[in-house]
């Protein structure tokens, strides 16, 4: 099932992709609880809200979408023309992320493979979503493209063991780990970390939309490419992640505590390189789609 956010001038909903059309899933949510449990809920507007009410259930989403279907509502929870999709989730309350995940990648830029996850952290203000523009700063040099499968953390995760770990996913999107790489450098040659490369405002691209877990055969082996303006630059499989979804998350809430909405973006593979004023990049991954964003100076 794919889940997306829209905006339009009623405001913003929560979207799903309903027999090859996108649904008001906000008004659907309330029409359901309303008709056939005779109880006024407030319909949620955003994924993130759905995520830290603990509403979002992949059962419950199929329940509405037969109960549409049923009474025949699709008409009237179409979203109309002017919907403009945007992140699915604008906000997140963190995106930790990890290097060097694929061996080819390490070896492209002189690094050992690592013998742990390596985390770094971007922040929540860097997210745009689909067709929004990456701004990349002047006189700083080298901007990168990085495509990554993302994964969308559903519940408060705290040392979790890696055989409970799917237990936890809300399910996948896409992020373009977009990094300033001349000072990235300059800041591991001087042993600072590398924070502020990576999370200039724009940097964070993320969509188009979450696709639930379902969809999905564990363990998650997907294609994941990047072209620029038409060229591919990356091509490769999460089959071939030094360390898997699993590990990553059995890892990361050992010390740390995952929250509904945060992002784990999963590392990119090799194939990074430039992005330069009026590219257009555009990210995709198996069973999720694509993620298009063009590039200005600011």
């Amino acid at each position: 099932m794919k889940v997306a956010q829209f905006e339009y001038e009623d405001g913003g909903c929560v979207a799903v992709e309903l027999d090859g059309k996108w649904i008001n899933y906000s008004k659907a949510f309330a029409s359901y609880h309303l008709l056939e449990h005779d109880v006024a809920l407030r319909q949620p507007v955003s994924v993130t809200e759905m995520l830290q009410l603990g509403i979002w259930d992949v059962e419950s989403m199929k329940a509405i979408c037969a109960h549409v279907r049923k009474n025949r509502l699709q008409r009237y929870l179409s979203l109309p023309q002017e919907a403009v999709l945007k992140a699915p989730i604008s906000r997140p309350p963190k995106i930790v992320a990890l290097g060097l995940n694929y061996v080819l990648h390490a070896k492209e830029g002189n690094f050992e493979v690592p013998k742990e996850p390596i985390l770094f952290v971007k922040v929540g203000s860097s997210v745009i979503g689909p067709n929004e523009t990456i701004r990349i700063p002047r006189g700083l040099g080298r901007m990168d493209h990085e495509a990554e499968l993302a994964v969308v953390i559903c519940r408060t995760a705290t040392e979790v063991k890696k055989k409970d770990a799917y237990k936890y996913i809300a399910g996948y999107t896409i992020c373009n780990d977009v990094s300033a790489r001349d000072l990235q450098t300059k800041d591991i040659l001087e042993k600072h970390p590398w924070f502020r490369s990576k999370s200039f405002d724009t940097f964070s691209p993320i969509g188009p939309w979450i696709v639930t877990p379902e969809e999905f055969r564990s363990p998650v082996h997907v294609g994941v490419e990047c072209r620029v303006n038409g060229k591919v630059r990356q091509k490769a499989n999460t089959r071939d992640l030094v360390f898997d979804i699993p590990t990553t998350i059995e890892f990361i809430t050992k010390y740390i505590t995952l929250e509904p909405g945060d992002i784990i973006s999963t590392g990119t593979p090799e194939g990074i390189g430039p992005i330069k004023h009026r590219d257009t990049v555009v990210c995709r991954v198996d069973k999720i789609g694509e993620l298009k964003n063009p590039v200005r100076y600011r």
